[in-house]
């Protein structure tokens, strides 16, 4: 069976994917920067209400993926947060200036991690890396489980010759996760070609706001942002992908 991770932007979308029978959340936030590490409140409420497994994102920011020493700084705290918190696992990835992976710091931060029994994925940081094939050695050296991938390109059907490659390159060593686009119209093939065993979705809708007044005279988040509606995981698109990357 191949299992779904729902990368959830909040508490609700982390309820929504285990109603929907993930097997796994990435919690994090500002799914429009890429994914950012959630807050504490959202963290400690996700572990509360979700007996499934949680992962939780540890970006500081978006853009690139070079951070400099106090960012490093955050990204250790943020573990050793997640650590008291009770979650299973966390989600990095680090590149050099160079575009390689940053082995160093990367391993000082999977190595805090399971210290205290957390799992490790590497995020599409790989993505972004000069040399995807061996940024894959590099994660595998460093001890990650499993790593988030579209094959170098911006979605993981545009990728999924790369994807693929990966899989035969792993050799059961790492889980190749592909993620980025994947819905219940496009899994199937997905999983048939690469050969994943495990795949990774936001499974959203966008929702409406309830507010019954609303000032159209001011713009809060500037002009491609809508005050007035939420981004939101789907239980049913969930049931639907896991359906689907199963052929049921």
């Amino acid at each position: 069976m191949v299992s779904l991770e729902v990368c959830a932007n909040s508490v609700i979308s982390a309820v929504a994917a285990q109603e929907g029978g993930a097997t796994r959340v990435e919690l994090c936030d500002n799914l429009s920067d890429g994914g950012t590490t959630p807050s504490a409140g959202q963290i400690l409420l996700a572990r509360k209400l979700l007996h499934i497994k949680i992962y939780v994102l540890i970006r500081p920011r978006g853009g690139d993926f070079l951070y400099n020493d106090v960012e490093f700084e955050i990204m250790k705290a943020d573990i050793r947060h997640c650590i008291e918190a009770g979650c299973d696992g966390v989600v990095i990835g680090m590149l050099t200036p160079e575009g390689h992976v940053d082995k160093p710091r990367c391993k000082e931060l999977v190595e805090i991690a399971k210290q205290w029994g957390l799992g490790v994925t590497f995020h599409r940081a790989i993505d972004m890396a000069a040399d995807i094939h061996q940024a894959l050695e590099d994660i595998i050296e460093i001890g990650c489980e499993r790593v988030l991938t579209s094959g170098g390109k911006t979605t993981a059907i545009e990728g999924a010759s790369v994807i693929a490659s990966l899989v035969q390159q792993s050799a059961g060593r790492i889980s190749i996760m592909p993620g980025c686009g994947v819905d219940e119209n496009n899994v199937n093939d997905i999983v048939r070609f690469t050969g994943a065993k495990e795949v990774h979705s936001t499974a959203k809708t966008r929702v409406s706001s309830h507010m019954l007044y609303r000032n159209d005279h001011i713009l809060m988040g500037g002009a491609d942002v809508d005050e007035y509606s939420v981004i939101v995981t789907n239980a049913d698109r969930v049931k639907a992908i896991l359906s689907a990357a199963n052929n049921l």
